[in-house]
């Protein structure tokens, strides 16, 4: 096994500490856990030269390497920032997956349940190394009348924290999928809010999304014709979140749900309003890939969905109204996240920020 650096047996010395003097028994576990994960991915990883270098590892691999250093090279010097040590280490995993991301809402309610850690903030999700702690997780919030969703994770990032490895996970990825990714994931490297994570994912989404467009030098018409598919992908997201919060109000019209009976409510309401609601819209909009009716969906899954959905098309309406290009847009954002500071203004810079959008 590779050296790991004291620095970073101190940093996580220090962060278990500080989780046990402010968490439970339980949340500690939790955090020794990640944390024991996290510092396999670090020290399991090679230099990308000595891979790069090996006549055993398969060229494809090498291939994606050096177009992951190609991307990362481009987004430091399209923002202008220093290049750090991120993706300069490549880790394989044994799994596809890197983590596995578990969502818990309540039975009678499309609301993700919120954990909070010392230093790092809340999350509507636990994420989890290990495959088989994420279901014992789910299995354990499910017995006690939870609702969960469980879904795999292939990138992500520790926000600078340390320096993020090239995972094997990324490698499954088309070249554009894939130069999207790491821009996305590079995004958080230079611009993250704590506790708004639905507001640093829809800004790391877009800017990912632009950026690769102007790296790949596509046409108006190619440009067109994936707006098209993102903008049939959003719609359908909206009206799953309109139906959503009808579906919350159907909750709400019962007291003391157990669990059983609010998930005859939610079969119902799957049946009677769901389903035939994107039959017909899919239909009339000629949509072909009607993605809500590909999947299952339950409190949970719905959650996740509003988490990472709501504020996406208000970014690109914002940049719209005030006709920047990407870096005039970004340069707007970094200052107005430093007027919201100066001003010590109350509740999330999501709302500061999109304040002339409502």
């Amino acid at each position: 096994m590779q050296q790991v650096s004291s620095g970073f047996f101190k940093t996580f010395s220090f962060l278990l500490i500080v989780a046990f003097l402010s968490s439970g028994c339980a949340k500690f576990s939790y955090l020794v856990e990640q944390g024991i994960g996290q510092l396999k991915l670090q020290s399991r990883s090679k230099k990308n030269s000595e891979i790069l270098k090996d006549p055993t590892v398969e060229e494809s691999i090498k291939d994606k390497i050096k177009l992951i250093t190609k991307y990362k090279e481009y987004f430091y010097r399209y923002w202008g920032k220093p290049s750090t040590g991120i993706y300069s280490k490549t880790t394989i995993l044994k799994g596809e997956a890197v983590t596995h991301l578990v969502i818990v809402s309540p039975a009678d309610k499309i609301e993700a349940l919120e954990e909070c850690f010392p230093l790092v903030g809340c999350f509507p999700y636990l994420g989890f190394f290990k495959k088989a702690s994420a279901k014992e997780y789910a299995s354990k919030k499910s017995a006690e009348g939870f609702v969960t969703y469980t879904r795999p994770v292939y990138a992500y990032s520790t926000l600078g924290k340390l320096e993020d490895r090239i995972l094997s996970s990324f490698f499954q990825y088309k070249d554009s999928e894939l130069a999207e990714l790491i821009f996305h994931e590079l995004f958080h490297t230079i611009f993250f809010i704590k506790d708004e994570v639905e507001l640093n994912e829809n800004l790391a989404n877009y800017f990912g999304q632009v950026m690769a467009y102007e790296y790949f030098k596509l046409s108006k018409d190619e440009i067109k014709a994936k707006m098209k598919r993102r903008n049939e992908s959003a719609l359908l997201s909206s009206k799953i979140v309109i139906l959503s919060k009808q579906l919350n109000q159907v909750y709400s019209q019962h007291k003391n749900l157990k669990k059983g009976d609010a998930k005859k409510l939610l079969d119902r309401f799957m049946i009677d309003k769901f389903k035939p609601y994107f039959e017909k819209f899919c239909s009339q909009q000629k949509i072909s890939y009607c993605y809500p009716l590909k999947r299952s969906w339950n409190n949970a899954s719905l959650a996740a969905l509003l988490t990472y959905e709501r504020k996406a098309d208000q970014v690109k309406k914002l940049q719209g109204r005030l006709g920047h290009d990407l870096k005039q847009f970004f340069g707007h954002i970094e200052k107005e996240y430093q007027e919201f500071k100066d001003s010590d203004s109350e509740g999330e810079f999501s709302d500061y920020l999109f304040k002339e959008n409502k």
